[in-house]
C-alpha cells in the first residue's frame, strides 16, 4: 500500500493504523470542530473529518491520500465532546455510567477530487461507576483529548464497559478494519 496522509493527532489512530501495518505519515492541520446545527450525529462527525481532511489537502499535493477522522460521542440526543477540564470529565462520566451510549467516528479519505466518507457506530453500555471510580480514573489518566471523557483501551473501559456492539477500534478512534478495506478500494 502506497503511503497515506493521516490527518490527525491521535496517538490511538496511530497505533491502529501501525498494528494494520498502512504506511503513513502525519500532517495536521488546525480546523474548527464546530458544525451547523441541524445535522444528525454521524452527519456530525463526517462533517467535521472532511473539514480536516480538505485543510491537510490544501497544502499538500493533491495526487496524496489523505485519512481524517473524527469521533464523538452521542447520550440519547446529546452530542458529548471533549471535556474543558476536571469537573467536565467527571459529569460526562457520570451521565454514562450504568448507560448505553453510541460512538460514532466519521471517516474521509480524500485523494484529489474523489472521495469516500463514512460514518461507523459502536454501542456501548456503561456498569454503574461510582463517584470515587470516576474521579480515580480522571485524575490518574486526564481524558481530557477523548470525546466522552474516556478511553477504552485504559482502566475505565476495562472496569466499567458491561457490553460493546460494534467495532471495538472504532471506540479507540478508527474502524480501522474498513478504512483499509476503503483504502485498498481506492489504491486498486
Amino acid at each position: 500500500m502506497n503511503k497515506i496522509i493521516l490527518a490527525s493527532q491521535s496517538p490511538r489512530r496511530k497505533q491502529l493504523l501501525e498494528w494494520a501495518e498502512v504506511p503513513f505519515e502525519i500532517v495536521v492541520n488546525e480546523t474548527d470542530e464546530r458544525f451547523p446545527p441541524g445535522l444528525e450525529p454521524d452527519e456530525v462527525a463526517v462533517y467535521i473529518a472532511r473539514n480536516k481532511a480538505i485543510a491537510v489537502q490544501e497544502q499538500r499535493s493533491t495526487e496524496e491520500i489523505i485519512l481524517a477522522a473524527d469521533t464523538i460521542v452521542v447520550l440519547g440526543d446529546n452530542i458529548i465532546g471533549k471535556p474543558v477540564h476536571r469537573e467536565d470529565a467527571v459529569s460526562i462520566l457520570l451521565a454514562l455510567s450504568g448507560e448505553k451510549h453510541k460512538v460514532i467516528t466519521g471517516v474521509v479519505i480524500r485523494k484529489g477530487s474523489t472521495e469516500i466518507a463514512f460514518a461507523d457506530t459502536t454501542e456501548v453500555e456503561f456498569h454503574t461507576i461510582t463517584v470515587s471510580e470516576i474521579e480515580f480514573y480522571v485524575d490518574k489518566y486526564k481524558p481530557y483529548d477523548k470525546a466522552g471523557a474516556y478511553a477504552i483501551q485504559e482502566w475505565i473501559g476495562v472496569v466499567g464497559i458491561k457490553s460493546i456492539n460494534g467495532d471495538f477500534y472504532n471506540v479507540m478512534g478508527l474502524p480501522v478494519s474498513r478504512v483499509v478495506r476503503e483504502l485498498n478500494k481506492l489504491i486498486s
